[in-house]
């Protein structure tokens, strides 16, 4: 009767599945990033450049997003056009003075000043459709995140 040796492997295997889950994340999640920044309509460019990855591989998780809160006008729309529906009805106003943006706010797709009883001009606007950015980028990137995760994944494990 021949020995018989048994060589555990968990911790090598293991090892090599949480660096393909790492790299794969490090990478997928940066290409969605960098798509969203391509796809973004740019205006000043500040929201094209805020797109960014974040990685927690103890998690196991890939966090894209931007902090600036034009993000998520950008991605769900404001005021009638809202996509949850959950937006302002009804049209309102900005100041013209305080406002710094490049493209002005619209109503109906017209730029329209309204002046105010103490004569100050007020830009009038129903909201901002949904570009939905972020969702496409994803979208966009799913075939290719799919076949490099299989690439890195037999990489690391050694198919």
């Amino acid at each position: 009767m021949a020995d018989v040796e048994f060589i555990d492997n968990t911790m090598k295997v293991n090892r090599a599945i949480e660096d393909a889950v790492g790299a794969f994340l490090l990478e997928s999640s940066g290409e969605i990033a960098s798509e969203a920044a391509r796809n973004t309509p740019v205006g000043t460019g500040q929201l094209a450049n805020s797109w960014k990855a974040n990685v927690d591989e103890s998690k196991g998780e890939a966090t894209i997003g931007s902090g600036l809160e034009n993000a998520i006008w950008n991605e769900l729309g404001t005021g009638e056009w809202a996509a949850n529906k959950d937006g302002r009805k009804n049209p309102w106003y900005i100041p013209v003075d305080g406002y710094n943006g490049k493209k002005k706010p619209t109503f109906n797709g017209k730029v329209v000043i309204v002046y105010g009883k103490d004569g100050k001009a007020f830009y009038k606007t129903n909201g901002k459709r949904p570009q939905h950015t972020l969702q496409k980028a994803f979208n966009d990137s799913k075939s290719a995140i799919i076949r490099r995760a299989e690439e890195i994944f037999k990489a690391k494990l050694g198919e």
